[in-house]
């Protein structure tokens, strides 16, 4: 006896309004049976019917004592989307770097307030993303939520929309739309969407494995996202006067500002990211020794004063919620390089004798850190964004203040790479001192390579060079005409 069929009609759904509750109910036919099921909410019922009426379109085979397609026999699709997201959370929590847990915790927040089923004593939008935010999506803190936020976590899990609604492509460019707005309405920043969308696929990935999902929507929703461009702003790149101003006007600043004109410097001359060079220490410097000139009788450096910076790890600073141990750094290997492997970077003579001068005045810190606070902890990411704000507005006018010249630190490691590409520098060479491969080095810094185009139109010009006797008609051996 056959236990199968492929002979499927799904018919309008069916409402009850009733005085205290309204009932959506779903029909449908396997063979010669009729099936119903009843939902509470307009929304899961068209969601539950868009599932059915997907299968069918496919082609897929229904179960004849059950009346659901065969595939949902080993999944549950009644699993709503908040229950959904907290276990994907939880399965990636592990071996996610802090930074990346922050990142899926606010990517799935926008998704969920695009997946409410309900608006029947729905809080407040703002309780909802801290309740989220905070607990929710923090497999470390869940269990330490406050009961003035437990309830929007179970108002959550019960007014959700299941997960098989993301396989409406309605539904899907609603959540699309979310995570591409920010909380004023306004849209978010291209590089934003991307990542929130990358965290959307990888979840609907994981859908797939728990049989949640037969597709992933990401692929099959047509839906435009604002592009992205990997490539440096031209404008953001500060030549090597406007960064030895910076430099000084960061000496300037109060009491923290001589600590930083090295961690700066580290940017700007060795091409250094922010959390590499905060978590630098003593053992991963290498300098020139001083050699003693008879004629001052003094300790000086060589003439040939270069340095090298050797290391393997970067400390990154998602905030005290990410990280397992409760610090606000963590940790972490090299960006896209495997653990334990190294970095070579050179420090040029005026980078090694800032680094002398340094570690001369402040010493090392009491782990070996380089680069720390002026009460000895970590170094904190808010003191030298603090710095070196006042820096740029001690040093560029309103119009360039205004502009994206040098708008962030990590603008230093991107004017370095710029002048060591502009120098000569073989790309090779220059994207292992960067830490990138070449074809990233070369998209990413296409735009800041200067004074190859003229080059380009010098050799244009050379091979377009008319000889003489050329464009006047003539041809060898034949006259030219009175």
């Amino acid at each position: 006896m056959n236990t199968i069929t492929y002979d499927v009609r799904i018919y309008k759904t069916e409402v009850y309004r009733g005085k205290r509750v309204t009932t959506y109910t779903v029909r449908w036919k396997t063979g010669t049976k009729t099936w119903k099921e009843p939902f509470r909410v307009k929304a899961q019922a068209d969601s539950f019917k868009a599932e059915l009426r997907t299968a069918a379109r496919k082609g897929e085979a229904f179960d004849l004592t059950t009346g659901r397609p065969v595939s949902w026999a080993r999944g549950n699709h009644n699993t709503t989307w908040y229950d959904f997201a907290v276990s994907y959370v939880d399965m990636k929590w592990k071996h996610a770097a802090g930074k990346y847990r922050r990142d899926i915790a606010r990517a799935l927040t926008a998704a969920t307030l695009a997946m409410l089923a309900s608006q029947r004593g729905k809080p407040d939008d703002g309780e909802i993303r801290k309740a989220l935010r905070k607990w929710g999506f923090n497999t470390k803190n869940r269990d330490a939520c406050p009961d003035e936020y437990t309830h929007v976590l179970k108002w959550l899990s019960r007014n959700t929309k299941p997960v098989m609604a993301l396989a409406d492509p309605d539904v899907f460019r609603c959540v699309l739309d979310a995570i591409a707005t920010k909380q004023d309405g306004k849209p978010a920043a291209a590089t934003t969407v991307a990542r929130n969308r990358a965290v959307l696929h990888n979840a609907c990935e994981y859908a797939i494995t728990r049989k949640l999902l037969a597709a992933n929507p990401v692929k099959t929703t047509k839906w435009k996202a604002p592009k992205a461009s990997h490539e440096v702003d031209r404008r953001s790149v500060v030549n090597p006067a406007q960064a030895r101003r910076l430099l000084d006007a960061v000496r300037a600043q109060g009491r923290s500002g001589p600590r930083l004109v090295a961690f700066f410097a580290m940017m700007y001359y060795a091409g250094l990211r922010p959390e590499e060079a905060v978590n630098l220490r003593v053992e991963n410097i290498t300098l020139p020794p001083l050699v003693w000139n008879e004629e001052t009788q003094k300790w000086e450096p060589p003439a040939d004063d270069w340095g090298e910076l050797y290391f393997c790890e970067v400390a990154s600073e998602p905030g005290a919620e990410w990280t397992d141990d409760g610090a606000r750094r963590e940790t972490r290997r090299l960006k896209a390089r495997a653990q334990g492997e190294w970095r070579r970077v050179p420090t040029p003579p005026p980078l090694t004798k800032l680094l002398r001068s340094h570690l001369e005045k402040f010493g090392p810190g009491p782990d070996g850190r380089v680069f720390y606070g002026i009460r000895g902890g970590e170094l904190p990411m808010i003191t030298y964004r603090r710095a070196w704000e006042a820096a740029r507005k001690a040093v560029f006018s309103p119009a360039e203040y205004a502009s994206p010249l040098a708008k962030r630190p990590y603008d230093l490691r991107h004017a370095c790479v710029s002048t060591w590409l502009n120098g000569g520098v073989p790309p090779t060479q220059v994207a292992e001192w960067a830490g990138h491969s070449v074809d990233v080095l070369l998209r990413v810094y296409a735009k800041c390579i200067v004074g190859q185009d003229k080059a380009a139109r010098r050799r244009i010009e050379e091979a377009l060079r008319e000889e003489p006797g050329d464009g006047d008609g003539s041809q060898e051996g034949t006259p030219k005409a009175p």
